[in-house]
């Protein structure tokens, strides 16, 4: 192994091998820069090694007349590989495979972030609507019913959860075609038959291959991006399959990760390992921060039997140490003292450790390791509400492409047609607690009081907007059917002409039973 500078490095036995018997200082000191300096040298040939190289598919990936990864066909890739691996530029990263990945996927510090984050993108789902102004409410009902059929919301959190594992995944609809019609690209309008779409299969990226992309002509939408996949020996057209890839990678870099982007598992590697080291240490601190200290004539080594009498001395004291226990020691020569590392900083460097971990997967401390602010009104509902807002952005820019091609899907699937008007819309994460909604309930209540004393709106049409909102508890009652109007205590009920304007600075207060709560409005 050669050192920066053509001078060859020496080997290990060579510089440590003077170590023990070394009578001079400066020899000594000599051999421990040798050491050093070895060990410096293979790490710097390391990291000048190129880290990027066309990756081999899984067995059994590739069909059997396949001898060669179809990567290949870029016949610049492994120079542009190299390039990377250059000290000027090279800085360690590297593809580290689907096996090393899920290796990885089963230590807590690496899945539990991948499932909060695919657990959030689908916990509260979405809803189908209808942008039409005729009722589609049976349209809608059949599609949600699909979807529960074939446990789509499952299968997305599934998906989610393989790409923050493994950097993409890919959703593959069953419509019981096999054989070469697999190759061919997915024409909904013509290939997709009534009552074809049998189910949803998530497959992880280690069964598949990238296949078939064009490398030479950025300007074409097929440029990196291929249009097969080889999946356990079948050519799948990739327009019959639903990506997901929220963190891409450059073009250049796209062959070395199979076409699949940076997964979370490899952001959070440094800082994991991190984590992991300064929590060893911080244990083994507080296992053994108190050591005793014996302080004895050392002269006395030098007397025959002196080391073992020694020795048998300390191992008595170890071996009966307690706070029940007593050492003897003599009063003029020998003393012992207690010495304890300081303890008082290691929660706060464990903390640091925990932090720099969710800062890099964007999840709060609250969500992540259940740590709740501490301080006189202290609250993390503006951390919530910043990591809601970066969910539902990936929920838009990775879930609503891949949710769109399933609607259509199965609008083909079951009624043989698109329609248009037919959509859907991701449900808000941030709700209100119960206080705050009946706060929200009692505002809209004063507003719409207003509106019908003031003869914007008709109590019908305040009535019918309570009973159409989702969740409404009024749901079921009549909107057409108006309760009779209350009479004060003391005061007749009077007739007033339809045409006369009452004068509502000097009516008196009124009651209007709203959607059946009485309300009390005083202008």
């Amino acid at each position: 192994m050669a050192r920066r500078g053509g001078q060859p490095s020496p080997s290990m036995s060579e510089a440590v091998s003077s170590t023990p018997r070394a009578t001079d200082v400066r020899d000594w000191v000599q051999s421990i820069r040798n050491a050093l300096d070895y060990v410096c040298s293979f790490g710097r040939a390391r990291s000048a090694k190129a880290t990027y190289t066309l990756p081999k598919p899984w067995p059994g990936v590739l069909p059997p007349e396949i001898k060669k990864a179809p990567l290949a066909m870029d016949s610049q890739i492994q120079a542009s590989f190299e390039w990377f691996g250059q000290d000027s530029c090279g800085h360690g990263y590297g593809f580290m495979g689907y096996a090393r990945l899920s290796d990885l996927a089963q230590v807590p510090e690496y899945r539990r972030p991948s499932e909060i984050l695919a657990n959030e993108m689908t916990r509260k789902w979405l809803k189908i609507v209808s942008t039409s102004t005729e009722d589609k409410t049976e349209t809608i009902k059949r599609i949600e019913e699909e979807l529960d059929r074939i446990k789509a919301q499952e299968i997305f959190r599934r998906a989610f959860e393989l790409d923050n594992f493994f950097g993409k995944s890919q959703i593959y609809p069953d419509l019981g075609m096999e054989g070469d019609e697999l190759k061919t690209p997915l024409i909904l309008e013509s290939k997709v038959k009534k009552n074809s779409l049998k189910s949803l299969r998530v497959i992880e990226p280690i069964w598949t291959y990238p296949n078939n992309y064009n490398s030479i002509d950025p300007t074409k939408e097929d440029f990196y991006n291929p249009q097969t996949w080889f999946v356990l020996g079948q050519e799948i057209h990739a327009s019959r399959m639903m990506m997901f890839r929220s963190r891409p990678v450059s073009d250049l870099l796209k062959p070395a990760y199979l076409f699949g982007g940076v997964s979370l598992t490899q952001l959070l590697k440094p800082y994991v390992d991190n984590w992991l080291r300064t929590r060893q240490s911080v244990s083994n601190i507080t296992h053994n921060f108190s050591t005793m200290v014996f302080l004895t004539d050392l002269s006395q080594m030098t007397q025959p039997g002196g080391q073992m009498i020694l020795a048998e001395r300390a191992e008595l004291f170890n071996a009966t140490r307690d706070n029940q226990g007593a050492f003897i020691a003599d009063k003029i020569k020998e003393d012992i003292k207690n010495i304890s590392a300081p303890l008082g900083s290691l929660d706060k460097l464990q903390a640091q450790a925990q932090e720099q971990m969710a800062a890099i997967a964007g999840i709060p401390l609250v969500k992540y390791f259940g740590i709740t602010p501490s301080g006189l009104n202290a609250s993390s509902d503006g951390e919530i509400r910043c990591f809601y807002d970066t969910i539902e952005s990936v929920q838009q820019r990775e879930g609503t492409p891949a949710f769109k091609r399933l609607l259509d899907i199965i609008q083909m699937s079951l009624f043989g047609k698109i329609d248009p008007t037919i959509t859907f819309q991701w449900e808000p994460l941030w709700s209100l607690d119960e206080e705050k909604q009946a706060n929200v309930r009692k505002v809209n209540a004063e507003i719409d009081c207003a509106y019908v004393d003031h003869q914007i709106l008709s109590q019908e049409e305040v009535r019918k907007t309570i009973a159409s909102e989702e969740d409404s508890r009024y749901a079921s009652i009549d909107v057409e059917n108006l309760p009779e109007p209350l009479e004060l205590p003391g005061q007749e009920v009077e007739e007033k002409d339809d045409e006369a304007t009452p004068d509502l600075k000097d009516a008196p207060a009124a009651e209007l039973r709203h959607a059946g709560e009485k309300i009390h409005a005083a202008e």
